[in-house]
């Protein structure tokens, strides 16, 4: 876990798209701050668990991004463990949410640490969901969860499902006043085409891409104390690096009691009663935390 100085940021909770001149390779950096520590706040997880999370949440902003659509991005790891379920989804206008279900003991510490994500979620799958609002199309990709942390968990799942070469790389941790953050940096290469010579070039050109992204410590990704600019200008100037405009992300929990009140409606007399409890009924959204109560006279108004 990296621990490093606090400072005030304009580089946080944004996505920053690259091309590595050379070579034509794409990336992205994301970087995460308020977003990350506030998801996190809202819940009384542990700390082994709130990394984690913070790194899934940098893993799926990173994912959306390389997708053109117009609706909401869900990443998602089922499991048999004591984590069953961890959840992010991403709006296309870059609202972020995210939470953890928490069933039974947590392993000790020294599992968590040699391998999180076996000792979390043990057996299980990682899938992604993209809702197409406009049309309501819906994709999916489902690949077995395998690997000992959420890196080799998703390289397993591009090995098994992308139509194109990708490298990522996960960070997370406090600041010195206890406060999360989180970064992801992805590559992304094209198939190959032309000949044997032109293929091998290429393949040079993505392994050298890839030794150059991992030298970046996960103390670089996280401080603020350096930029996006300042992050690529080191990794890649020797072979030319080019950004774009960056993306912003922001909290984003789709929950509302006038949802809920619409649920309510459609409920039976019967289903009411039964939901009950101490003459209300408590709703309580997993993402956000917040609760919403209704009372006798609250469902009468609604019927």
């Amino acid at each position: 876990m990296a621990i490093f100085d606090d400072k005030i940021t304009l580089h946080d909770d944004i996505m920053q798209p690259f091309m590595i001149d050379k070579s034509g390779i794409n990336g992205r950096l994301i970087r995460m701050g308020r977003i990350v520590d506030t998801i996190i706040s809202r819940h009384n997880y542990p700390d082994s668990v709130n990394l984690i999370l913070a790194e899934f949440l940098a893993l799926g902003a990173a994912l959306a991004t390389a997708l053109k659509f117009d609706g909401i991005f869900t990443l998602q790891i089922k499991g048999d463990g004591p984590i069953p379920m961890m959840v992010c989804d991403i709006t296309s206008s870059g609202d972020i949410r995210g939470y953890v279900q928490i069933k039974g003991k947590l392993p000790p510490d020294e599992d968590i640490k040699i391998a999180p994500a076996a000792a979390f979620f043990n057996k299980g799958y990682i899938a992604f969901t993209v809702d197409q609002v406009a049309n309501m199309e819906r994709y999916q990709g489902i690949v077995e969860l395998k690997g000992k942390n959420l890196e080799e968990c998703i390289k397993h799942y591009f090995a098994q499902s992308d139509q194109f070469s990708s490298e990522i790389k996960l960070a997370a941790g406090k600041d010195i006043n206890g406060r999360w953050r989180a970064a992801a940096i992805i590559l992304q290469r094209l198939p190959e085409e032309g000949g044997i010579n032109v293929a091998k070039e290429t393949s040079d050109d993505w392994n050298r891409a890839k030794i150059l992204m991992h030298s970046v410590k996960p103390q670089e990704l996280l401080t603020p104390d350096l930029s996006s600019e300042d992050i690529l200008f080191r990794l890649f100037h020797e072979d030319g690096i080019r950004v774009f405009d960056k993306k912003p992300f922001d909290i984003g929990c789709r929950c509302s009691r006038e949802k809920i009140s619409n649920v309510i409606r459609q409920l039976s007399a019967d289903d009411v009663d039964h939901s009950m409890i101490e003459d209300v009924i408590k709703v309580n959204c997993e993402f956000c935390n917040q609760e919403f109560i209704f009372n006798h006279d609250d469902i009468k108004a609604l019927q």
